[in-house]
């Protein structure tokens, strides 16, 4: 059975955010048309409507489907008969729930940046109206797109590792060493900017990617955490360096550490797995290779569309072995899972099996409630508090 059903019309997708100088609303842009899945059609691309019009028109969507504000445009797509199908939301953190929200009152489905919200209770209340309504909703922790990632996950769930022992995972950067925020540079602003961004800094902003690797390949549960968040940058209001302590339902033991103020480290996200059998790790910026140790044998390194993948990993691979596929492809396989989702949803009929396996609006509270405790064990000490 094909991944792909009889070629359907492309989905008709619109956009919040991503306007003149947003990195991410490329990047969604990009992911979104790689396989051919979506046509962009409308947006409200920023907060003012005359740079939201001007952004339209570089992106060649019609004028009159370029809007000023969200709200408008949820009113107007919902009464179009050739309205949007999904919507994808790339605006900073603090708008993440309101538009949401907004949309899936209006009957259309939602692929959402990461961190889902600002706060759990937001997060709690967004899982709640997903359910009620039973529409789509797309979480884009676009790492498990990774072909290997998805091998990693299903190597661990057939037992190939034993039991889980230790889980490693880290994610440092360099990028906010200085006041970089002070400059001018629009992606500094506003993460630094606890308006913005909420209570989390490098916790919410690359924290999270890391938790939710380490929690997508291993399948483990949090049972509790100690953390210490701190600020190295003097003058900065948020968080810009995190390590952490992990204990995990079942005894496996773990450690978090996320850094942006970590010189000679460009996007260094690892994780490595060890269990009673064997280890396995996997490096963000080395992506087609996962390096798999049998306990007490050779170790082995696995290449995406290579020899010994599993259905999973073949089916989020494009191009033949050698040929290095990465960031934008992994984003682009969410989208293309999202695709089949949708279609699934808008037919009446089971979404392909190999397809189900995204982050949604669960995996968003799950984040939400990672950053809530991380932030209460640091306030007090780094004592350990439950998840």
């Amino acid at each position: 059975m094909s991944q792909h059903h009889d070629t359907p019309r492309r989905l008709r997708l619109g956009m919040v955010g991503g306007g003149q100088g947003a990195f991410i609303g490329g990047v969604h842009r990009i992911a979104a048309r790689l396989d051919d899945h979506y046509e962009l059609v409308a947006g409200a691309f920023a907060s003012d409507p005359e740079r939201s019009r001007a952004a339209a028109a570089e992106l060649h969507v019609a004028e009159e489907r370029a809007y000023p504000d969200y709200r408008t445009m949820a009113e107007a797509e919902r009464l179009r008969q050739d309205g949007i199908d999904v919507v994808a939301i790339v605006t900073p953190n603090h708008l993440h729930f309101d538009v949401a929200r907004t949309f899936l009152e209006a009957g259309i489905h939602v692929i959402c940046d990461k961190p889902m919200t600002t706060n759990l209770a937001d997060a709690q209340a967004l899982a709640e109206l997903v359910e009620h309504s039973r529409l789509f909703f797309g979480l884009t922790h676009n790492y498990s797109g990774y072909p290997l990632v998805r091998q990693a996950r299903d190597m661990v769930a057939a037992g190939e590792l034993g039991e889980l022992r230790v889980v490693q995972v880290e994610y440092p950067q360099d990028w906010l060493s200085t006041r970089l925020e002070e400059s001018g540079v629009k992606q500094a602003e506003w993460r630094t900017d606890p308006q913005r961004s909420g209570p989390a800094g490098c916790l919410g902003d690359i924290g999270t990617h890391a938790y939710h690797l380490a929690r997508f390949v291993t399948g483990l549960e949090l049972e509790s955490l100690a953390a210490d968040l701190h600020t190295f940058v003097e003058g900065r209001a948020l968080d810009d360096n995190v390590h952490m302590m992990l204990r995990f339902k079942g005894g496996a033991r773990g450690m978090l550490w996320s850094s942006q103020v970590s010189p000679g480290n460009e996007n260094g996200l690892r994780l490595r797995v060890y269990g009673s059998r064997g280890g396995l790790e996997w490096s963000q910026e080395e992506p087609n290779r996962l390096l798999h140790s049998p306990l007490g044998e050779p170790s082995r390194i696995l290449t995406r569309n290579g020899p010994g993948l599993g259905e999973a990993a073949l089916a989020a691979s494009r191009i033949p072995p050698g040929h290095p596929e990465g960031y934008l492809e992994a984003f682009a396989q969410l989208y293309a899972d999202y695709a089949e989702q949708i279609r699934a949803l808008q037919a009446g009929r089971k979404a392909h099996a190999l397809s189900v396996s995204t982050p949604g609006v669960m995996d968003g509270v799950d984040g939400l409630r990672f950053i809530t405790r991380a932030l209460e064990s640091s306030v007090s000490g780094g004592v350990w508090v439950n998840v």
